[in-house]
């Protein structure tokens, strides 16, 4: 399993991936889940996958190919973010249908991509692409995606992003999100890959983080503790005065 956020907000783009799979407990191994393919100042596109690594991987690996190669269609030449997406859907599908047999009609070999980033001449997009190679697009009333590990890290992201959230703020959630997920489910792990584009700086940046680093661990004791605190600050329920009686038997069957 694995945990990625991408947000596309007025600011810019925020894209934060886990780096842990695991084919079973003790089988758990660090695979890069965010890739960035760029030229200059004329575009910069970024990949996040989840999902059936064999064929996430193997996605990616056509898409290098095909820049390598220099393929009439690649990510170095596509005109717009949408026809990047549908490239990488495209490549998803081949790839599918390719290592679909007999030998792995059982295997779930289906995949996740949020593709972002921007062309010159093209608005900064982002969208999530799936294992059929359709997608959808981020809007203002919905500016993030997730893929992977979802639920754990959902509701602070809920709460908190908006379209207009600054790139700081947004940056701080997307960890605390990844903190409440990795503390729940043990498939979602350090360290993480982060990337930020600031549309109004026209600024990239990058930074792997591991667990042990300064900012992760005070995030996890200070949101911890102030968990625990607003906790208890909270009133107490007050149980109704009525108690239960022989005569309420069977009222929760």
């Amino acid at each position: 399993m694995t945990y990625c956020v991408a947000m596309s907000l007025k600011q810019g783009l925020v894209f934060v991936s886990d780096t842990r799979t695991n084919a079973g407990m003790d089988h758990i191994s660090v695979f890069r889940k965010l890739y960035r393919f760029s030229v200059g100042h004329e575009r910069t596109i970024v990949l996040q996958a989840a999902g059936n690594l064999a064929t996430t991987q193997s996605v990616i690996a056509e898409l290098k190919e095909g820049i390598a190669k220099g393929a009439k269609k690649n990510l170095y030449n596509v005109s717009t973010m949408f026809e990047a997406a549908e490239l990488v859907g495209e490549t998803i599908r081949n790839v599918i249908s390719r290592d679909t047999c007999e030998l792995t009609k059982n295997v779930a070999l289906g995949c996740s991509i949020l593709v972002g980033g921007y062309i010159e001449g093209d608005d900064a997009r982002l969208l999530d692409v799936y294992s059929e190679g359709n997608f959808i697009s981020a809007t203002i009333d919905t500016p993030y995606f997730q893929i992977g590990e979802t639920k754990y890290g959902k509701p602070i992201l809920d709460r908190i992003i908006t379209f207009d959230t600054s790139l700081e703020d947004a940056l701080k959630c997307t960890l605390v999100s990844f903190d409440s997920t990795i503390k729940s489910n043990l498939s979602v792990g350090y360290p993480l890959d982060l990337l930020v584009i600031d549309k109004v700086n026209k600024i990239e940046y990058y930074k792997r983080i591991k667990g042990t680093d300064p900012y992760p661990v005070m995030i996890r004791n200070t949101w911890g503790d102030g968990l625990k605190k607003v906790f208890h600050e909270l009133d107490e329920f007050i149980f109704d005065d009525t108690p239960l009686t022989d005569a309420d038997d069977g009222i929760l069957m």
